[in-house]
């Protein structure tokens, strides 16, 4: 934490403080902190273990699409995110602490209900500030989604350069490898 700025260090040490004590989950960006206090809906979490299996199924064996602890955190550029799903290698699930970004192949978010500016904005905005080279969304309020990749610098800092739209139904390629859509739920 020694190069973190002094504002992100306060944020961490907050959320520290709160340890399990609040509901949700908690994010840092450049803007401050991010409260999601909606629990994932069973939609929502349906397609996180859709996806994650069906892109575990394409996947070579070194990587893992993982959903779960611990968080991506880069301290200098003072962001800690935490994606639905990760696609990393496994040999980077090992040591403590937060994931590297710089070790993600890809990011993957289901938007919630609750907050999908955080999924549509706000990490669309971090992602390729992290590095890293592919970030999917699925949408399951109107089932479709978007990969952006080719991360490229702008005067606005690095963003991504394409965007490739889908709708349920349709085959995503996400990195390298395409997974069905079909079967994917959407929010009533």
């Amino acid at each position: 934490m020694t190069t973190a700025s002094p504002r992100y260090r306060t944020m961490h040490e907050a959320l520290a403080l709160l340890d399990d004590t609040v509901p949700g989950r908690f994010e840092i960006t450049k803007e401050g902190i991010v409260h999601d206090m909606m629990a994932p809906s069973r939609p929502h979490e349906l397609t996180v273990a859709l996806v994650r299996r069906r892109l575990e199924r394409v996947m070579p064996d070194d990587l893992l699409a993982h959903a779960g602890e611990p968080d991506v955190e880069n301290v200098p550029e003072g962001i800690m995110r935490h994606p639905d799903v990760m696609v990393i290698p496994w040999a980077d699930m090992e040591g403590d602490g937060a994931f590297d970004p710089r070790t993600l192949v890809a990011a993957i978010e289901v938007v919630s209900r609750s907050n999908p500016d955080n999924d549509w904005v706000g990490k669309l905005r971090d992602y390729p500030l992290l590095g890293i080279p592919t970030y999917a969304i699925f949408d399951p309020r109107t089932a479709s989604g978007a990969v952006f990749s080719d991360i490229h610098a702008t005067p606005d800092g690095p963003r991504y350069a394409t965007r490739k739209d889908f709708f349920y139904g349709e085959p995503v390629t996400i990195d390298a490898w395409t997974i069905p859509t079909e079967d994917l739920p959407a929010y009533p």
